[in-house]
């Protein structure tokens, strides 16, 4: 790489430029931003995306004191210690600062020579210091990575003279706010198919989606009602010889909203047959690897179910209770803080389940698995919701047999259900042509930094001072700084 350098510049490492590195410490704190003059400390997250979020903090508790060396300023130069291995070692240069933050015990701030910051966060976060910095990181390949203050002494980054330095800034900030305006566009983009989503499922449950074609075929579709009370009575007819049957609970509706004429409110419990699941047990090799399909809480994920990644035997089956469901039941995740509780998927194979998501067995009762699912999206939120509370917050059975969904004719769930997924068709195209735009945006920006690192961006000016001789006083500077020892004389008898 030295080689391929413009010849008035030179390759340091980073501890050539750095003055000191101060880390913060660990406090307790409250696990919310802070607010008026509370004291906030930042987490990783902060320093992590690309651009400084102080929202992104927890505030100091009361009986901790602030500690003025610490607290974060505008122009701070911060790098995560600790994250995993994508994000450890990310860095932000500090915008503008509206509370008071101090660093944490995983935020470092590296204080340099002044007038190279945003030329080493430039470096650090392209290519080329990503990889010496996952390479220098220490820990467990599937758990948080750390850097150490040494480590991040010893990356290396070309150098070149002042002046250049300044120009080619100077140029990658002009060509990042281009890319920064179309970037911003794109995902103003992005919210508006999510909107845009959102709506359409809202239409497709409170009847205004099908509003037209139900009017059209008004004569000959069944009513709600009557659907609820033939699924009721099948469902009836169908438990005889299996003992005393238990009349599902119908749930309250009287606050829901109106209905559509000819729609009914109807319980999960009252439509479906609702299941948990189970785990073989994984210490016996015997249940594991055969070919019954079995589906994890993580692979319900808002998709149809084709394949799963695991598979259990015969003897695994036997083992616990889990039960073989048919091709076009929904899935529902019952478990999980992050995305995954709440979220749907339709089996288009017969599998089973884990014990951390229901399986409702939406085709024994006739009705479309389509719009079950294209429901469940729609309350997606209100089910987490009823998920919450305790350390992990959980749905379960008994909350997910409560739900209540409209229940228009099976022809009009039929006719909804085609209207979502065209709809969904054209906006997903638009939302993947979006990720495209991005990703290439994104190549864009590491294009732009490998050329600037190169020399190669802005042209070089044969007057500008060397990098050389710039290294040369920025050493003698520092070694001038250092205070020198004091040598005790020797006494004489």
């Amino acid at each position: 790489m030295v080689n391929d350098l413009p010849g008035n510049w030179v390759m340091i490492s980073l501890g050539d430029i750095i003055r000191k590195i101060e880390a913060g410490k660990n406090y307790r704190c409250i696990e919310r931003p802070p607010v008026g003059d509370e004291t906030g400390i930042v987490k990783v997250s902060a320093v992590s995306w690309g651009q400084f979020r102080q929202d992104e903090s927890k505030t100091i508790q009361k009986e901790e004191h602030r500690d003025e060396r610490y607290l974060i300023r505008s122009g701070d130069l911060l790098m995560s210690r600790a994250n995993t291995i994508e994000l450890v070692g990310a860095s932000v240069i500090v915008g503008e600062i509206q509370r008071a933050l101090q660093l944490s015990d995983k935020v470092l701030r590296l204080c340099l020579v002044d007038g190279f910051e945003k030329w080493v966060n430039l470096y650090i976060n392209s290519r080329g210091g990503r990889v010496q910095i996952e390479s220098l990181a220490t820990g467990a390949q599937q758990s948080m990575r750390n850097i150490s203050q040494d480590s991040i002494r010893r990356i290396t980054l070309p150098f070149p003279p002042l002046n250049e330095q300044r120009r080619i800034v100077d140029k990658i900030e002009s060509l990042f706010v281009q890319l920064d305006h179309g970037e911003a566009s794109l995902r103003g983009v992005q919210q508006l198919l999510a909107r845009y989503r959102q709506s359409v499922l809202k239409a497709a449950v409170t009847g205004q989606l099908t509003a037209d074609w139900r009017s059209e075929n008004a004569d000959r579709l069944e009513s709600g009602h009557d659907l609820l009370e033939r699924i009721l009575q099948a469902r009836r007819e169908n438990w005889q010889g299996r003992g005393k049957y238990k009349e599902p609970v119908a749930s309250d509706t009287s606050d829901m909203p109106e209905l559509p004429e000819g729609w009914a409110w109807a319980s999960f419990e009252q439509l479906f047959d609702v299941y948990g699941g189970a785990t073989p047990s994984r210490k016996d090799s015997k249940h594991w690897n055969g070919d019954i399909p079995w589906v994890s809480s993580g692979e319900v994920a808002f998709c149809r179910i084709k394949n799963t990644e695991e598979k259990i035997t015969e003897a695994g089956y036997q083992s616990c209770s889990t039960k073989l469901h048919p091709e076009g039941t929904v899935l529902l995740a019952m478990i999980g803080e992050g995305k995954t509780r709440g979220q749907a998927a339709i089996l288009d194979i017969p599998a089973c389940n884990n014990q951390n998501s229901a399986a409702i067995r939406v085709s024994e009762s006739g009705i479309p698995c389509d719009y079950v699912y294209y429901y469940l999206m729609g309350r997606y939120q209100e089910s987490r919701r009823a998920g919450q509370g305790g350390n992990q917050p959980a749905l379960n059975g008994s909350k997910v047999k409560s739900f209540v969904m409209p229940l228009p004719s099976i022809d009009e769930m039929r006719e909804i259900a085609t209207r979502v997924d065209e709809a969904f068709y054209t906006s997903e195209a638009l939302a993947t042509w979006c990720e495209t735009e991005l990703t290439r945006s994104a190549a864009l920006r590491q294009s732009i930094l490998k050329d600037a690192f190169a020399g190669k961006l802005v042209p070089q000016d044969p007057n500008d001072e060397p990098a050389n001789e710039l290294l040369a006083r920025i050493r003698a500077e520092r070694d001038a700084a250092v205070p020198k020892k004091r040598t005790r004389k020797k006494v004489t008898a």
